[in-house]
């Protein structure tokens, strides 16, 4: 069968038979796992040490690249490895133009490393138009968004965003995580990079820590590959065979995820107290029109301020039974946080109320249980505090 055929299978179809390599001698239908740090040199694969590579990345690799329409992807430890690794290709006195409602981890990174080897970082609102225009003013080497935002879910226009980027002489980044690759696939839209943490929605069951950086162009898979081996930013092997079973019922997750998400962005809306209820797919989302033309469904994060006090938010998120409170997201059961003193935390808190990100403001990771159980569970809590 040709290679131009197997592209143009579902991606459902995809992310189950895509990198499936290494079992032919066997003929298992569910690779191995390659659970050795070495291996005889002259290998027929070329492997020699799991650091610069192992079956189970490259399976894996295959088929995220797949899934993002890109020639090349690379796995790596953890999302932050990820941005660890595109970061890493900058030179002192290179420029950086972020969204400005960046991930706390990624901000920390560019204010508390990189900053300190000369890499600078401009935060701009990008759902801003005039923003958009005024990219090529500031001459940046990279252009640095995710969308929808974490924790406030803005939408960001990606071809808009390329395209000012390109004129600029600068590559789109795109923390694709909070869409996922069923939902969102940013290259075709322009970008050049789709960063992922593949702990969240792409391995689904919180039980592994990934990431993967995909990409169009063979400079950048050639620089991502350098830094996976030469940062030792590489993934564990089983962390790849887990995540590689997880993303097999991706679509099946993500569809569930969107519905049961809508359904509770629509409950907070309609019957608590919350003076911003946010969802992609929320019709009173500022970016509606923009995220059903670039997401084929609104994700499973939904961001509330219910303007309560800090303690009462913290009492809220404590009666709370189904929606854990924990850091991550995006696996099979819901969890709530609370922004300023989890993800957000090592943004300085004057940065972070100026983009909105109060001590009031509450994300939950809305999982694929009942859904009924989980608005009786979030109407009980509101109700054990008198909200």
């Amino acid at each position: 069968m040709s290679e131009k055929h197997k592209e143009r299978r579902g991606i459902e179809t995809r992310a189950i038979h895509a990198g499936l390599g290494y079992a032919e001698q066997t003929g298992a239908i569910i690779p191995p796992l390659f659970l050795t740090s070495t291996f005889e040199s002259g290998n027929p694969g070329g492997f020699d040490y799991t650091r610069s590579g192992n079956p189970n990345f490259r399976n894996l690799e295959e088929t995220l690249a797949s899934l993002e329409t890109a020639s090349r992807a690379c796995v790596f430890a953890s999302g932050v490895s990820a941005i660890t690794a595109i970061v890493s290709t900058l030179t002192s006195g290179d420029l950086v133009v972020a969204e400005e409602n960046v991930y706390g981890c990624t901000f920390r990174l560019f204010e508390e490393v990189f900053k300190k080897f000369g890499v600078e970082v401009t935060y701009l609102d990008l759902t801003n138009v005039e923003n958009l225009a005024a990219i090529e003013n500031h001459k940046p080497t990279l252009v640095w968004i995710e969308s929808p935002t974490n924790p406030l879910l803005k939408i960001i226009d990606i071809a808009a965003t390329a395209s000012a980027a390109h004129a600029a002489g600068a590559s789109l980044v795109v923390d694709n995580t909070f869409a996922s690759s069923c939902i969102q696939r940013p290259l075709e839209l322009g970008a050049d990079l789709s960063l992922l943490s593949t702990t969240k929605y792409t391995n689904g069951h919180s039980d592994a820590l990934g990431g993967v950086v995909c990409t169009r162009s063979d400079e950048w898979g050639d620089k991502m590959t350098f830094a996976q081996k030469a940062l030792g930013l590489q993934p564990s092997p089983l962390d790849c065979w887990l995540i590689q079973r997880g993303v097999k019922t991706q679509a099946l997750r993500m569809a569930r995820h969107c519905e049961n998400a809508l359904a509770v962005a629509e409950f907070l809306e309609k019957e608590t107290l919350a003076s911003m209820v946010r969802y992609p797919f929320l019709k009173s989302h500022p970016q509606y029109d923009l995220a059903c033309s670039q997401m084929s469904g609104g994700s499973g994060i939904v961001t509330a301020d219910f303007e309560l006090s800090l303690d009462k938010t913290v009492a809220l998120l404590d009666r709370l039974d189904l929606f854990k409170c924990a850091e991550s997201l995006g696996g099979i059961e819901s969890l709530s946080c609370h922004p300023a003193s989890m993800t957000h935390a090592s943004v300085p808190g004057d940065l972070r109320r100026e983009v909105g990100i109060t001590d009031s403001l509450v994300r939950f990771s809305v999982g694929i249980e009942t859904v009924d159980d989980l608005i009786d569970d979030l109407r009980q809590a509101f109700a054990s505090i008198g909200g």
